[in-house]
């Protein structure tokens, strides 16, 4: 414990910037920095050569499934790891609102949970960080960080690294991770509009409904039996009018539907708010919730905006459920430049109506008491929802919702000019009218008609204007962009009925008469009454003579009525569609029947453009390429839609990197040194070679072996050159007493002659650890006459040093 508050006693200093002659032997949380809340820990500066480096990349912080964005209140994994070699002792997390410099409490963002006591711990004099709980190599810790609430912005994930002395990488990217906010669907509350709707006109929008919750990407309970999603329900209207939001309280319709799937209710309470809403939206239910799009097509409705009522609200209920739904809330199809959105794709996850506390699919009725708010479900919920992941990841998305404009009508009045898509878009929904207008000249729609100049039967004038929105050939003048019209008041004509719009006529009936003369009829319906609110005086009826098998007589057959087409046989674009009747009574004269008994013909379905292909869903991933450490797994899909769809750019394939535990790493040692001279100049010594541990055993490898090894040797005996006992006695006795005073000169007349210098002090260790060598060497200082060689030469000691691993 002693050293464990040494050490962060260090770190703190280096932190600060203080960096001493002595460790302090207090614990580090003692007194906490001066300078503001937790700020020196941003404004850690490198110390020594373990600062910055260049391409520095063995350390990563990361939050698990990579997120470029946060879910509000939910939790993520966040990992710090190093690669091999690398390893750190200690560290420091912090999780900082972006563009604080973290001197206040509120500067920080989300809340660290601890998942191993043994490794981590919050820092006691900074309460938002997370360190280590004692200081030892390591390769990676692990902590589940739980996101802000809803309007926190972007966030920083923030990470220093210590090793043997401070290695600050705050602001790098590898230790940096940057993650904002998600869109306000998946948040607490929902964003109501801060501007009011200045576009001008109506725009018409198809929205479209892709289940995409299946046994395949949500197994868990999945209900195989019952599943299916309820009637949708929903509307464009004004901002002073909203259906559900997050953070709001479930209306009774709301309720309805999230408890029961029936959508009666919400709708009379979307009637009742009259002049709020310009068009209710429903679909119908959809039995079982999933389908391929080549059995089932995904069901749509299409509405209308405008300028007061600019919003789109939908909710469908996942059944069976407590209160489960899915849908969009306040969806503004207005945009600031004063026009109208080309389109919308938002993937869907289910939330919580906040009426009944069940947490499975079949969960017995238990209504919530007091009703709580509505809210996004959460993989943290409980650990028997269908969603729970122990590891705080993403929901799967269970839905996915288009919406899209199909048609603008009156003056567009936005200043920023339309793109190209937008214009041609435009041109097909506009009315074709036989006016000599060149083709170099694009125009908006005609506005409606104005009023009357005249009130009365007198006649007057009323006018329709357009925009030139394009003029593609300068040299070619474009027509006039206002028209005008005699008119009168009121009731003063029979023309008064050209203001009513009629629907396109309905197809014509069956003849009535299966053989011989007959008639039959097409309708057509009023699509806008008059604004003076008269009748419509055009037909909305017709009929005409048919005739079916002229010869009836017993020689001709007779068939029955042509039965229901069948399905389109495209479920986008062009198509064939085919119907069948049988024969009821051949012909008595034995002959073959001549009559049409199947009937084929082209049939439209929404663009294809809606859905770019159809894909299956990924295949399990498949093993890690490897049997320890890092590896790659891969997934598959197949392709399914049909080839009119065009080409498909969807990847097919997806890899991704996989860890499994770390390999073991065995002890690696470099080459053996030559070998030392010997210790001695005659008699026995002794031999010594060295080698150095250049890698330690890691993750459970083979340890280190020896590192010095020594053997003797045997030069010449010392008796040669005429010296007697007596002389090596005594000899003996001087080396005795060198040994013992290490560096003491030696007696000038050591050797019968030769007069010898002083040894000289021992060189430097040629390995600061896993073992070298020294040496020291005796000179001749003066040779006389009668030396033998000898006897009178150069002498050189060697010593093994560091012999401890490193």
């Amino acid at each position: 414990q002693c050293e464990a508050a040494m050490w962060r006693a260090a770190v703190l200093l280096l932190i600060t910037g203080c960096v001493c002659a002595s460790v302090p032997e207090e614990p580090a949380d003692r007194a906490a920095p001066s300078d503001g809340y937790c700020s020196w820990i941003t404004r850690a500066q490198p110390h020594g050569a373990g600062g910055r480096r260049e391409g520095f990349s063995e350390f990563r912080l990361r939050v698990e499934g990579d997120p470029e964005h946060y879910q509000p209140g939910s939790t993520y994994r966040v990992s710090l790891y190093a690669t091999n070699p690398a390893y750190f002792r200690g560290f420091t997390l912090i999780a900082l609102k972006e563009g604080h410099n973290g001197d206040q409490e509120e500067d920080y963002a989300g809340n660290f949970q601890i998942i191993d006591e043994e490794d981590t711990q919050f820092m006691t004099n900074c309460p938002p960080a997370v360190t280590e709980s004692t200081p030892r190599r390591r390769t990676r810790i692990q902590v589940f960080w739980t996101a802000p609430p809803s309007g926190s912005g972007c966030v920083l994930l923030k990470a220093s690294i210590v090793q043997r002395k401070i290695i600050s990488f705050q602001d790098e990217g590898s230790l940096t991770k940057r993650m904002c906010e998600k869109e306000p669907l998946y948040g607490e509350t929902t964003d109501k509009p801060l501007l009011d709707c200045c576009a001008c006109g109506t725009a018409k929008y198809r929205v479209t409904f892709y289940g995409n919750w299946s046994e395949k990407l949500h197994p868990k309970d999945y209900p195989r039996r019952a599943n299916h999603w309820s009637a949708l329900i929903g509307a464009s209207h004004s901002k002073n009018y909203i259906l559900w939001e997050y953070g709001g309280y479930a209306s009774d319709g709301v309720k309805q539907v999230a408890e029961l799937g029936s959508p009666v209710k919400m709708e009379e309470e979307i009637r009742q708010k009259g002049d709020e809403v310009l068009t209710v939206i429903k679909m119908k239910a959809q039995w079982p919730a999933w389908q391929p799009l080549n059995v089932r097509a995904a069901p749509s409705a299409e509405f209308s905006v405008d300028r007061t009522r600019h919003l789109m609200s939908f909710l469908t209920m996942l059944g069976p459920s407590p209160d489960w739904n899915v849908g969009l809330s306040s969806e503004d199809l207005c945009t600031r430049e004063c026009g109208w959105v080309q389109k919308v794709v938002q993937d869907l996850i289910p939330w919580d109506a906040g009426t009944d506390s069940g947490v499975t699919y079949e969960s017995p009725n238990m209504p919530a008491t007091p009703q709580e708010k509505i809210r996004p479900l959460t993989s943290l919920d409980h650990p028997q929802s269908p969603f729970y992941d122990p590891e705080g990841g993403a929901i799967t998305p269970v839905a996915r919702v288009v919406v899209e404009r199909i048609a603008r009508k009156g003056e567009q009045c936005n200043i920023v000019p339309d793109n190209v898509d937008d214009i041609v878009a435009d041109i097909a929904q506009e009315e074709k009218e036989e006016d000599d207008t060149p083709e170099t000249c694009i125009y908006s729609n005609w506005s409606p008609w104005s009023a009357c100049s005249s009130s009365t039967c007198e006649k007057g004038k009323r006018m329709r204007q357009r925009m030139l929105k394009a003029q593609l050939d300068l040299s070619v003048p474009c027509p006039h962009t206002q028209d005008f019209e005699p008119c009168m008041g009121p009731g003063c004509s029979d023309e008064d009925a050209s203001t009513c719009m009629m629907s396109e006529w309905i197809t014509w009936s069956p003849c009535s008469m299966s053989c011989g003369a007959g008639v039959r009829s097409r309708e057509r319906y009023v699509k806008q009454f008059p604004d003076d609110g008269f009748a419509c005086t055009h037909p909305t009826e017709e009929t005409e003579p048919c005739t079916v098998n002229e010869d009836c007589s017993p020689s001709s057959c007779l068939v029955t009525e042509w039965g229901e087409w069948d399905a389109c046989s495209a479920t986008c674009g062009l198509g064939m569609k085919r119907r069948e009747r049988m024969v009821k009574m051949p012909p008595s004269d034995g002959s073959i029947c001549g009559a049409e008994v199947v009937e084929v013909e082209k049939c439209m379905m929404p663009e294809c453009h809606t859905i770019p292909c159809l894909l299956s869903p990924w295949s399990d991933w498949s093993d890690c390429s490897v049997t320890c450490g890092k590896g790659t797994r891969m997934r598959q899909r197949m392709l399914k839609s049909p080839a009119e769809l065009g080409e498909c750019n969807e990847e097919l394939e997806q890899m991704e990197k996989c860890m499994l535990p770390e390999c073991p790493m065995d002890c690696l040692m470099s080459e053996w040194s030559e070998w030392s001279e010997c210790s001695k100049s005659c008699g026995k010594g002794h031999l010594i070679r060295t080698r150095m541990i250049t890698l330690e055993p890691q993750f459970g490898g083979d340890p280190c072996p020896e590192t010095t090894q020594k053997k003797t040797c045997k030069i010449k005996k010392c008796n040669q050159g005429g010296i007697n006992s007596d002389e090596r006695k005594r000899r003996k006795e001087d080396r005795k007493k060198r040994r013992n005073k290490q560096g003491r000169e030696e007696s000038a007349d050591e050797l019968a002659g030769c007069k010898m210098k002083p040894w000289s002090a021992w060189t430097d260790c040629t390995k600061l650890c896993g073992g070298g060598i020294q040496e020291r060497l005796m000179t001749a200082k003066k040779r006389y006459k009668n030396a033998q060689l000898t006897s009178c030469k150069d002498r050189k000691e060697i010593r093994a040093c560091n012999v401890h691993p490193c």
